[in-house]
């Protein structure tokens, strides 16, 4: 099966508030998103707001339960308590937890499952009463993936920034993606659907799906918005459709 593609918005948020105006619209881009065949959208709301902002996720919401209501809704973060009231208020389909700091620029590395195991596990417990699908970032890491199910996931998402910062040594990328197969292959084997997601691109996207051909999802925001501005965001998002094999 094709991966589905979730498009994150955060980019696009970002480029919003260099000025105190409302555009480019994150909601209007979402919608032109989903209207062009996106599975989703995915936003990681950081605690100062410096893309993404509160206020844009009862709007987005609005917008898949009104016009798409077969698409899903991401919002990945820290669980930090106000983040966890914050998914729970607005009621996404998947809540991915990210290890970040809030002072990190982006996401940089999964979690160590079985150190953090004693903030992971009652989080998600709270987040599966509540009905999320929950998804741990996850590092190219096959050893600790039993843990990670242990904790009660249902999903990791692998972070491949290493892989995608390979554009340019093809010896190195290949070496990258076998890593994240063999994570991959560990998360299947413990029973745990795979996401993906970080600096992926039309490109390097083939190359992944081959060796992960069940992935499940791809969050793409950096590279995706890129190409948006050289492409559009209707004709972007139907080239890394395309690239997902969709």
């Amino acid at each position: 099966m094709p991966a589905k593609l979730s498009v994150n918005l955060n980019a696009v948020a970002m480029l919003r508030n260099r000025r105190d105006l409302p555009w480019p619209s994150v909601t209007g881009l979402g919608r032109i998103a989903l209207e062009a065949g996106a599975h989703g959208l995915t936003v990681h709301p950081r605690p100062d707001q410096r893309h993404i902002r509160f206020s844009d996720l009862p709007d987005l919401r609005a917008l898949i339960d009104d016009e798409f209501p077969s698409c899903e809704f991401n919002i990945e973060g820290y669980p930090s308590e106000d983040f966890l009231e914050l998914v729970e208020r607005i009621e996404p389909e998947q809540v991915t937890l990210v290890p970040d700091d809030p002072a990190q620029a982006t996401s940089d590395h999964g979690w160590d499952f079985e150190g953090q195991g004693g903030l992971l596990e009652p989080v998600i417990a709270r987040l599966k009463k509540g009905g999320f699908r929950v998804s741990l970032f996850s590092d190219a890491e096959p050893g600790g993936i039993a843990a990670a199910k242990a904790l009660g996931a249902d999903r990791v998402e692998l972070y491949t920034g290493p892989y995608g910062g390979c554009y340019d040594d093809p010896q190195k990328a290949a070496s990258e993606i076998e890593k994240l197969g063999r994570t991959a292959d560990a998360a299947r084997a413990a029973g745990l659907a795979v996401n993906a997601g970080h600096d992926l691109t039309v490109a390097n996207l083939p190359a992944l799906m081959r060796r992960i051909p069940d992935l499940a999802e791809v969050s793409i925001g950096h590279g995706l918005t890129a190409d948006a501005l050289e492409y559009g965001m209707a004709e972007t998002v139907r080239r890394f459709l395309k690239a997902c094999g969709n």
